[in-house]
């Protein structure tokens, strides 16, 4: 017996997926757009680097609260109003961001639009689980996924354009642009629901308060861990114990709680299980190597924020032309074969880049960038699609908004790993390179009374010329232990992709995304 045929998508339901979309690609964009702009923000604010960085701390700490609690708000409110109010407000934080004049207001509505802009991420999957037919279905997910990794690949590249052509400023106002139209696009299509008030005075506040604690402190050990020298530092030492103990007291109280206010229990099914540790891995490898790149060609290139941009830009621009092809792809090929096939690209992207030296730089980062453009969106989505794949809506928003989570842990994971990696590989290849030289003491004079001959003509001091050599070859030493340290970070990322495939053995083969629900 053959199933009727599936009802295509209306207008309306095309356009409320749209208002969807739009405010999670604007909320994504933002959580990379700041990162090659500190140095002129934290100019232009009196900041210094390490105060700095917590203008990226607070939107990711704040995000990361708000995505568990989406399903269940969303439920609550309606999703028409708790959408719609959430992408004005983070209009409106947006605006308040381009427009403080110092560290604490730019630290407060920066969490304001980590707040909103959490909302608008996993309510793009639950409105296409909801309102497109599984026959459509393959085509919203691509376009989510375009979302979920080309935002973060361009933010560093718009951020830096726009900073250097304009000014800091215009990179959150920016969001003037995209934010009124996802609005229209939401309360135009989208139907209006009742209130559930009495829903929030039963709420599971016990378990909302135990992952708050959690998985903010979790959140700033990541984040500051490298900056403050880890457990040796106190703040990060009881920050770690209360992290852990906020997480366990959220996941036995969620397991436990008659009406709990996320359900963990979809990360029971399989599927849903192992595409949550592959998007944990997900958001490590792309959040860390947009993290990587930049610094790497900041200190050893010297590259301003526009030439930055550039080279970020190839892992992003590419995709524009890669994701059209995805539908197709999906429908004909088993998604864990896609999954492979991305990852192995992506490793091999990263096995590229162990090879550095101090005169890899634009030309030669192409291919590499270029890589990672094509395996980002073969791994990333097939796995949005499993990951809440045959849920009723209720778990579609809980799968989708753990599946969000854990990408951004992983991102922060991914970031405080590689900084640490980098930072300390980099003292490691110092101390053997100054050991060789060491060692080789007759040629090291050598050089040294090679270069004081060259300063000659410009210094005639003899003392200050050797203290200006030494100088220089300690520079060029210091250089070249970052240099091998940025590679050791690369080769463990590649490691770490490989590794992961482990994981591809727990995804179950889904129906193919074309093929109508009830079909024999």
């Amino acid at each position: 017996m053959t199933a009727a045929p599936e009802a295509k998508a209306s207008f309306y339901d095309w356009l409320a997926f749209a208002g969807a979309i739009l405010g999670a690609f604007t909320a994504i964009l933002d959580i990379q757009i700041t990162n090659s702009s500190l140095a002129n923000i934290e100019g232009a604010i009196g900041a210094s680097p390490e105060q700095g960085s917590w203008i990226s701390t607070a939107y990711l700490m704040a995000e990361i609260i708000v995505i568990p609690l989406t399903g269940w708000l969303g439920s609550v409110f309606g999703l028409r109003r708790y959408l719609s109010i959430n992408t004005m407000l983070f209009i409106g934080f947006s605006i308040a961001c381009a427009m403080s004049t110092s560290l604490p207001q730019l630290i407060i509505f920066r969490a304001g639009q980590g707040f909103t802009g959490g909302v608008l991420i996993p309510t793009a999957i639950t409105i296409l689980r909801t309102r497109l037919p599984r026959s459509q279905q393959g085509l919203g997910i691509t376009f989510f996924g375009l979302t979920a990794t080309f935002a973060p690949a361009i933010g560093p590249t718009v951020g830096g354009w726009l900073t250097d052509n304009f000014s800091w400023h215009y990179i959150f106002y920016l969001n003037l642009i995209p934010g009124p139209i996802a609005v229209l696009c939401q309360l135009t299509a989208l139907p209006k629901q009742q209130a559930r008030w009495a829903e929030l005075a039963k709420g599971d506040w016990f378990g909302v308060g135990a992952m708050a604690i959690g998985l903010s402190s979790l959140t700033v050990v990541l984040e500051e861990g490298q900056r403050k020298e880890w457990f040796e530092s106190d703040l990060i030492a009881r920050l770690t114990i209360v992290a852990i103990l906020g997480i366990v007291v959220f996941i036995a109280r969620e397991l436990m709680a008659e009406k709990p206010f996320i359900n963990l229990r979809v990360l029971g099914n399989r599927s849903i299980g192992g595409a949550c540790i592959l998007q944990t891995v997900l958001g490590a490898v792309s959040l860390g190597s947009t993290y990587v790149i930049p610094l790497y060609c900041a200190q050893i290139q010297g590259y301003n924020a526009e030439q930055i941009g550039y080279v970020v830009m190839w892992s992003g621009l590419p995709q524009l032309v890669l994701f059209p092809a995805m539908p197709f792809l999906m429908k004909r090929f088993d998604p864990r074969v896609l999954i492979i096939a991305g990852t192995l690209l992506f490793a091999a992207s990263c096995f590229i880049n162990v090879n550095l030296t101090h005169d890899v730089g634009m030309d030669q980062l192409i291919l590499p960038q270029l890589l990672r453009a094509a395996g980002q969106p073969l791994f990333a989505i097939p796995l949005s699609q499993m990951s809440t794949a045959g849920l009723p809506p209720r778990d579609t928003a809980d799968a989708s908004a753990l599946s969000n989570m854990m990408r951004n842990l992983g991102g922060s994971v991914g970031i405080a790993l590689l900084s640490t990696v980098i930072e300390r590989r980099e003292y490691f290849h110092f101390s053997i390179l100054a050991e060789a030289m060491t060692q080789n003491a007759a040629r090291t004079q050598e050089r040294i009374a090679m270069l004081m001959a060259g300063m000659q003509s410009a210094i005639a001091d003899p003392a200050v010329a050797k203290g200006r050599v030494l100088m220089s070859l300690a520079a060029q030493v210091r250089r070249e232990a970052y240099v091998s340290a940025y590679a050791d970070a690369f080769w463990i990322v590649g490691v770490g992709l490989i590794l992961a495939l482990s994981a591809i053995f727990l995804l179950k083969k889904p129906r193919p995304m074309g093929a109508p629900a009830g079909a024999h």
